[in-house]
């Protein structure tokens, strides 16, 4: 047990910083260092199922941490449910808080597109995965992440040209 503990020890030590780094981009700074401690907690607590390949076990904990935000998001949508409720009010369409970085033209075009189609181009392009990675990462066939991301590519590509045309006609 100790040689686990070592190696899961180990596995976690050296993929904690990148794991924090995908979880401030997703939830921000504040509730990423808790996210990050329930991923470990997650890790330890599943220790035989962590792959013994490195990379292997470094994807397994992305997928983790994937499914740490899922939650942390349901969460925070049943929280604003529940403080529109209290005040008596009627959910603004679902819109939320800009985000800092909203001004920039790749950002905002990655935050319109659908959330499956989001995630893929984020874990390509902000945390270097190979699209074969992400397919494990996200637990989907790898041609369903290439089309997706195709697909992706697609619609930033006419996103990206028509803010473009927008900008030269003001």
């Amino acid at each position: 047990m100790t040689r686990t503990n070592d190696r899961l020890g180990e596995l976690l030590r050296r993929n904690a910083r990148d794991l924090l780094a995908y979880l401030e981009r997703r939830i921000g700074p504040d509730d990423a260092t808790d996210a990050l401690s329930e991923v470990m907690t997650t890790a330890w607590r599943r220790a035989a199922a962590v792959p013994d390949d490195g990379l292997q076990a470094r994807l397994w904990l992305f997928g983790v941490a994937r499914n740490v935000v899922a939650n942390a998001r349901r969460g925070q949508r049943r929280r604003s449910l529940l403080v529109l409720r209290a005040q008596n009010a009627e959910p603004a369409g679902g819109a939320t808080a800009p985000h800092a970085d909203d001004g920039l033209d790749v950002r905002d075009a990655v935050a319109r597109l659908d959330d499956d189609l989001a995630e893929v181009v984020r874990l390509v392009h902000w945390e270097g995965f190979t699209l074969a990675e992400v397919a494990q990462v996200l637990d989907t066939p790898a041609t369903t992440v290439r089309s997706k991301y195709a697909r992706a590519k697609q619609q930033l590509r006419a996103a990206l040209c028509s803010s473009e045309v927008l900008e030269a006609d003001v």
